[in-house]
């Protein structure tokens, strides 16, 4: 289990436009100091394998003070993490990122001006800033420590007439070295940002469907949300990410969040008022069991073939930043479930959500999250399997 290790909180020296951390901003929950000492107490408290340094932007903490984490971090896991926007790094960084086996990741939403939305005050500071985080994946390549990368969608980098530019990007990524990109839809509960950057339906399906066609051409990058979806349709989700896996939003089980003076935190993705509430004792799966019961009609997932894998996906991006119901992104989703199931049986493999297995899961399910458990689909199908050698011996 990882931990999300947050010194200074949501303190971030750019303002990204659509940051899902705004609202704690807004509300003024910010933090200024931390303490070593209770926060690699309260990473062993969780009984962690592992921490990933987080923000804000996480490279605000002194260098003194990362050298401290990550010597202790490499001292107890043997690795360590960390997630920033690229703009702050320096040699000595990248001295410590090797001395102390960190892997690090970087958001980045395009080159050049591909990137504006992620703010830095004016524009001629955004575009040298951006810049600087383009020198350090470059940088970070050479000195053989190729970051991952993760890249929002939005109407500034992933339109039509803009995709032939992040298509070039790509491919330089590609011949860089990078291995791993994430691509993530726009969250955002700002009405004004939402009307100027969020694509639409048809638009964020053009943009999968040309980074899945994308994925194809490169050697080496891998665009995990596609493989993710292939194995949910053929109950290999074991590793999967948190957006498939049932988040509880009081809990959020992927993201064991620590703060500055070791209190426990949640997933900022679900703190839509810009409250840290108390991670909850307990895991509940109301929102799930809701879901499968309630019609499309009104927000849920019934009768819906997908439902086993998809499970409504992100609580942070629900219909109106209710939890309560399944994503905003339902419809895109779904299509491109379709879309890989249907290559799965172009394949001649025979994909869950068109199995006779499918009703069998979904009942595993519901009792499972009745019972505040949450396995994944591989596991139910281990169950399953060996219940079936059970009744075939009697």
């Amino acid at each position: 289990m990882d931990v999300e290790l947050r010194p200074l909180g949501v303190k971030c020296n750019i303002a990204c436009q659509y940051c899902y951390q705004n609202p704690q901003r807004d509300a003024g929950n910010l933090t200024k100091d931390y303490d070593l000492n209770a926060m690699k107490q309260a990473i062993l408290e969780e009984g962690a394998d592992s921490f990933t340094l987080f923000g804000g932007e996480a490279l605000m903490v002194p260098e003194a003070d990362l050298a401290s984490l990550w010597q202790w971090g490499f001292e107890q896991f043997g690795h360590n993490a960390v997630q920033t926007n690229g703009t702050l790094i320096n040699a000595n960084h990248i001295r410590l990122f090797k001395k102390f086996n960190v892997h690090v990741g970087i958001s980045i939403d395009g080159p050049g001006i591909l990137n504006d939305v992620r703010w830095a005050g004016s524009l001629k500071k955004t575009r040298a800033l951006t810049q600087k985080t383009e020198s350090a994946i470059y940088r970070l390549c050479q000195e053989g420590l190729a970051p991952s990368i993760i890249v929002t969608l939005h109407r500034n980098n992933a339109t039509q007439d803009k995709l032939a530019t992040m298509r070039e990007w790509f491919f330089r990524l590609d011949n860089m070295g990078i291995r791993k990109v994430r691509l993530h839809l726009l969250e955002s509960d700002n009405e004004l940002v939402r009307q100027k950057y969020v694509l639409n339906e048809r638009e964020n399906l053009t943009a999968l469907n040309f980074f899945l066609d994308l994925e194809q051409e490169l050697s080496a990058i891998s665009l995990d949300i596609f493989s993710e979806v292939t194995k949910l349709l053929t109950g290999q989700d074991s590793k999967t990410s948190c957006v498939w896996r049932a988040c509880d939003p009081y809990t959020t089980n992927a993201v064991r969040g620590v703060e500055g003076f070791g209190q426990s935190s949640n997933c900022g993705r679900t703190n839509k008022d810009g409250i840290d509430f108390v991670k909850s004792e307990q895991p509940g799966y109301e929102r799930y069991i809701a879901l499968f019961h309630t019609p499309q009609a009104n927000g849920g997932c019934q009768g819906c073939r997908f439902f086993s894998m998809c499970k409504g996906q992100c609580p942070g991006t629900s219909i109106n930043g209710d939890w309560r119901n399944r994503t905003e992104y339902c419809a895109v989703w779904f299509k491109i479930f379709e879309k890989l199931e249907q290559q799965l049986l172009d394949a001649g493999k025979d994909p869950l959500s068109l199995s006779s297995k499918r009703s069998e899961i979904e009942a595993f399910y519901l009792e499972a999250w009745a019972n505040r458990q949450n396995p994944s689909i591989e596991y139910i199908l281990y169950l399953m399997q060996q219940k079936e050698g059970v009744n075939n011996a009697t």
